[in-house]
């Protein structure tokens, strides 16, 4: 798991000085259902698809 999550958008709740998430948990979504190609189809920039 990552220690570190980063977020740029500091209206957000869980937004913490450094650009850092302080939410428990992530929930990330993809817009094409269960499977996603790459970030641009995710809420994820750093999405990676399997291979």
């Amino acid at each position: 798991m990552a220690k570190d999550v980063l977020c740029e958008v500091n209206n957000c709740n869980y937004w913490a000085p450094g650009n850092k998430c302080a939410a428990s948990s992530i929930y990330v979504v993809s817009h094409q259902g269960k499977q996603a190609r790459n970030s641009a189809e995710t809420d994820c920039r750093t999405f990676e698809p399997k291979i």
